[in-house]
């Protein structure tokens, strides 16, 4: 029962994560942004492997700012529109 439980969520969370990459690549993201997010999507991605309840938090936290348009620039948070 357990692994099926296990298998439920790996399942969620790949779909959830199919779709992170895809808004990331979207053209409303600036290009300094989508760098960031990418390397956060790999981080994200390795975790999954290892540990699905610590990706599953980590890919909330980065979706939840995704759909604020906060992005995370390399040097900072940075709007929809660009500005800090």
């Amino acid at each position: 029962m357990e692994r099926d439980g296990q298998l439920e969520l790996y399942d969620r969370l790949a779909a959830r994560l199919k779709e992170a990459h895809s808004r990331v690549r979207s053209p409303q993201i600036p290009q300094s942004a989508r760098v960031a997010l990418t390397r956060k999507l790999l981080v994200i991605t390795a975790a999954f492997k290892h540990d699905l309840a610590d990706a599953e938090r980590r890919l909330g936290r980065l979706m939840a700012h995704i759909d604020e348009g906060r992005f995370a620039a390399e040097q900072g948070d940075v709007c929809a529109d660009g500005t800090p």
